[in-house]
């Protein structure tokens, strides 16, 4: 019974990621950026441009992962080795 509602809570946070994720203000300029690369060099035929903005989605999305990286290590450095590691035995400890 315990290990079910540890995998409903599972997936309960997983599709609460999946959920922030899709809204996110880069995700959602990233996909914007896609259709506006589309947009001009197949409706307009202005492939030069198109290219160009076809490159906008990896990098918005490169400095997007590289801010989370950083808070994430923020929340990690102020939880402190200790906590970190008896995290890592609890984890280990209940398999």
């Amino acid at each position: 019974m315990a290990t079910q509602e540890k995998r409903t809570t599972g997936q309960d946070k997983t599709v609460q990621a999946a959920e922030e994720t899709a809204t996110d203000v880069t995700v959602l300029a990233a996909a914007t950026s896609v259709v506006l690369a589309l947009h001009q060099f197949f409706v307009r035929g202005n492939r030069m441009q198109g290219i160009f903005i076809g490159l906008w989605p990896p990098t918005i999305l490169a400095f997007a992962s590289y801010y989370n990286q950083k808070r994430i290590e923020k929340a990690v450095t102020a939880l402190g080795p200790n906590r970190i590691i008896n995290s890592i035995e609890q984890m280990l400890g209940s398999r």
